[in-house]
């Protein structure tokens, strides 16, 4: 074995161990009295976390700013990912058919990488994303947390209605079947 591959599996290793750590402080932690999503008063009330997803500009691909309030006013399907996580990259080209079939017409996607630019650069050249793509880092664990993903695993996956309401969330890898039946209550 060579000195590359060793130090390969020894961080590798170390990432692990820093999983498992964060998973156990997590378990022992008593679970929230209060959802982690809070809404305003009054009927038609927005969610704080959606209010400020909206308030965001995050960088595209090309390093642009733009404001996520653009998405406003129409159902949106917000995926959490990384090239890093495999069940993100599994989903990511049925998640680019379901959103290049809809064009819009009924709701709209968008991905928010929870990594570096470079790597989402590298991993939008090879593979075609019909959706756009925003540049979140770290910070993008916050804003997931923010929306209901208590937990900050990869992929998480919010789908908000028009009227700004976080209708449903989906932790882990989607299973298009649900998907599919839920966006097709949002075109009824």
């Amino acid at each position: 074995m060579n000195k590359k591959h060793l130090a390969t599996y020894v961080a590798v290793a170390a990432l692990f161990g820093v999983m498992g750590a964060v998973v156990a402080l997590y378990k022992k932690a008593p679970a929230p009295a209060s959802p982690q999503i809070s809404t305003t008063a009054g009927a038609g009330a927005v969610t704080n976390a959606v209010t400020n997803l909206y308030a965001q500009s995050l960088n595209n691909l090309a390093g642009e700013p733009q404001p996520l309030a653009q998405w406003k006013g129409k159902p949106l399907l917000v995926n959490f990912w990384a090239t890093w996580c495999g069940p993100c990259v599994q989903e990511m080209p049925e998640l680019s058919h379901l959103a290049g079939e809809d064009k819009g017409k009924h709701f709209n996607v968008i991905g928010i990488g929870i990594d570096s630019p470079t790597n989402m650069s590298e991993f939008a050249a090879k593979h075609q994303i019909a959706y756009p793509l925003y540049v979140a880092g770290m910070g993008g664990t916050e804003l997931s947390k923010e929306l209901g993903n208590t937990m900050g695993g990869l992929p998480y996956t919010v789908l908000i209605g028009a009227d700004g309401q976080v209708l449903k969330t989906y932790i882990g890898k989607l299973k298009f079947d649900e998907l599919r039946a839920d966006l097709a209550k949002l075109k009824g």
